[in-house]
């Protein structure tokens, strides 16, 4: 409970390191999660040094949350109140001596026992941290805070001394409220699935379950205004559900029977039952849980640059302080008194804390405002680099487009009706699992259409189907075919080439008097992939589709989608080296696709975005970015979001840097003392914490 920033890592990976059998350690600061790997035969060892160094651990249990109950630490208000008053004696009394001329006995000697009263009481734990940073050979703002409040106390200067330290420590205690806000931004997010669900027993009958011990398969019932439990599929009943949490829809969506749910959304009126697809351990919601939990600990590289920075600012700022109060009395004619009092505030406003903590409270907020428009974030680089992005190549099916094909073309050549000629293609079709004839299945299915008996039926390879209805042979297929049976001709080459320059797919129905009418599926483009194409172009991002379809498919759909350019006739390597030619053109790329196929192109790519609701695992999991509803609008919502975060991360940055390069030069120039350092340095704190929170509301 005691990790808050890269101060406390330094310590702990310091001490760690002397412990043999560690092989790596991986810090979570915002969720205060160590991760250690080793070979020794216990954990005993680790929690021994980090109890040695004020670091008292606690361990996870295998859901990710502490085995035991962990309370956060409470502030000791009162004992802080009460060394304040003791500060503002001390100030008084300092006061008093004044105007009296210093010649009082009583009050000679009262300044020093109220501050030392204020420093008792609200410095003791400061001095603590302080003394093991110390010892292990590393200097965090504890340290420096004892060394510069025990260096006032030194040269006289008690009321500030003890003014300091309150300071500090009532600071201290304001910055961690803060950054629980921060901590807590994506953690309500996530407090989402119910711990109990009521599951359908085998004879009939419903029990309250614990959610783990539900298995793949079980039904489960959900009641008006109840959170679903897990991940299934809908077998009775129907209703409308806030998927908000999960994928950003800002209204519910319908659901009825063999409709997918998810859990960790809302029911909101109606009431069904549902079988479980996933374990509690493998639902949607935990999969977010487990990418959030690991994003935290990658950090941006403008993050990983703070950090670094800080390591070495902090001993630069002790060097520079000692060379203050040595330096300008031997060389300037300074004072001592003076050096010393300038070198101690020196080390005051020398803190980096409101530096280090800038960049993760507004990658955190960032990645929480991300999650709220259903946009999983798999690590705060992504975040960061999203702004970057000068080029996205798209993969046609099933990411610019549905990935079925829809019947969009008929043409009636025969005597049969239209209405007759669709009711037999659609029967012959609906005994095919061909994806040309699940299209003109499908379509009569949306219609109510009733389908005529087919007898005789048989599947010809490569060519289509065919059977016979009420007594009279059909054929649908191929215009090889129609090749096969005679019945080409001029006039009908010509309509198939004219529907097929269009990219769609042709079959034809043949009778026997000859050919009766022409079908021509084609897969759609999604309703909102123009609108993200043309969103990206205004954000200034190149966009181009990548596809496996032939010339005349992937031209219709890139003109439709309104795409820079396209690729057709790509096999998965070739999406790969397609991508590879984009990169060498300059600037970061990004992918974005649904397959398993697309996977190497993912993994290529500067970042990936992945389809989430009807993609492939592997494409999940390969990608850097989950788009939960698969709506390409939330690209350009990503880009944006990552331009507004990046922007709060330099904000902050100058911010802290600006301040304290004002108080250097207010220090040089006798304007500056040690509490204004205080709340300078705590005031930007609190003002790059409450500055990183507003990239949660982006």
């Amino acid at each position: 409970m005691n990790m808050d920033c890269p101060m406390e890592e330094a310590l702990i990976r310091k001490r760690l390191s002397s412990v043999e059998g560690i092989t790596g350690l991986e810090f979570n600061l915002m969720q205060r999660v160590l991760t250690v790997r080793h070979s020794l035969p216990s954990t005993l060892v680790i929690e021994e040094a980090l109890a040695s160094i004020d670091m008292i651990p606690e361990r996870l249990g295998k859901a990710g949350t502490p085995a035991s109950p962990v309370v956060e630490a409470s502030i000791a208000w009162k004992k802080l109140a009460a060394a304040a008053v003791f500060a503002a004696f001390s100030e008084a009394s300092e006061l008093a001596l004044a105007w009296s001329g210093g010649v009082s006995p009583f009050l000679e000697f009262l300044p020093f026992l109220f501050a030392a009263a204020a420093i008792i009481l609200g410095g003791l734990g400061t001095y603590r941290k302080g003394w093991i940073a110390v010892s292990n050979l590393n200097l965090n703002i504890n340290a420096l805070m004892s060394v510069a409040v025990t260096g006032a106390v030194l040269i006289g200067q008690y009321p500030e001394a003890a003014m300091v330290m309150v300071l500090f420590n009532i600071s201290e205690a304001i910055e961690a409220r803060a950054l629980n806000r921060a901590r807590n931004a994506i953690g309500k997010l996530l407090a989402l699935s119910p711990e109990r669900a009521m599951v359908q027993q085998a004879d009939g009958s419903w029990e309250e379950r614990d959610i783990r011990t539900v298995s793949v398969g079980s039904i489960i019932r959900v009641k008006p205004g109840e959170r679903v439990a897990l991940d299934g599929v809908i077998r009775r009943g129907h209703s409308a559900v806030d998927q908000a949490p999960i994928t950003g829809e800002s209204i519910p969506v319908e659901k009825a029977e063999g409709d997918i749910v998810f859990a960790g959304t809302i029911n909101t009126f109606g009431s069904f039952e549902f079988e479980a697809t996933a374990a509690a351990s493998d639902t949607t919601l935990s999969r977010i849980i487990h990418a959030v939990e690991d994003a935290q600990g990658r950090r941006a590289p403008i993050q990983r640059f703070v950090d670094a920075f800080a390591r070495r600012y902090t001993p630069a700022v002790f060097l520079l302080s000692l060379l203050t109060a040595f330096g300008l009395p031997l060389c300037m004619d300074w004072a001592w008194k003076d050096a010393v009092y300038t070198a101690l505030v020196l080390l005051v406003i020398g803190c980096p804390c409101a530096l280090v903590i800038s960049t993760p409270v507004s990658i955190v907020s960032g990645m929480a405002a991300a999650m709220r428009s259903g946009i999983l974030v798999k690590g705060g680089m992504f975040l960061e680099q999203g702004r970057l992005l000068r080029c996205l190549a798209f993969d046609k099916t099933g990411t610019l487009t549905h990935g079925r094909p829809r019947l969009t073309d008929r043409e009636i050549l025969g005597a049969e009706e239209g209405e007759r000629s669709a009711l037999l293609a659609a029967g012959l079709a609906a005994r095919s699992d061909h994806p040309v004839s699940r299209a003109l299945a499908e379509n009569a299915e949306e219609q109510g259409l009733a389908l005529p008996d087919v007898e005789d039926f048989e599947a010809v390879p490569g060519l289509g189907v065919r059977g016979r209805v009420e007594g009279r042979l059909y054929h649908l297929g191929s215009r090889r075919m129609m090749a096969c049976l005679g019945l080409d001709s001029a006039e009908l080459e010509g309509r198939i080439a004219a529907l097929e320059s269009r990219g769609r797919t042709v079959v034809a129905l043949a009778g026997e008097e000859g050919v009766l009418a022409l079908f021509a599926v084609a897969d759609t483009l999604r309703e909102n992939s123009r609108e993200a194409v043309r969103e990206l172009k205004e954000l200034g991002v190149h966009t181009v589709m990548l596809t496996g379809d032939n010339e005349n498919v992937a031209r219709v759909i890139a003109s439709q989608a309104g795409v820079d350019e396209y690729f057709s006739g790509l096999l998965p390597e070739d999406k790969l080296h397609a991508l590879e030619k984009l990169a060498a053109r300059g600037g970061k790329v990004g992918m974005a696709g649904d397959g398993i196929n697309d996977a190497p192109a993912l993994a290529r790519a500067d970042i990936g975005f992945a389809m989430a609701r009807g993609g492939t695992d592997t494409a999940m999991e390969t990608a850097d970015v989950a788009l939960m509803d698969d709506d390409l609008r939330k690209i350009p919502r990503f880009i944006r979001l990552s331009r507004a975060t990046y922007a709060i991360l330099v904000q902050n940055i100058v911010l802290a840097l600006g301040v304290k390069a004002l108080f250097f030069a207010l220090t040089f120039s006798g304007c500056a003392t040690m509490w204004m350092a205080v709340f300078a340095d705590v005031g930007t704190a609190l003002l790059v914490v409450a500055n990183g929170l507003r990239a949660a509301k982006k």
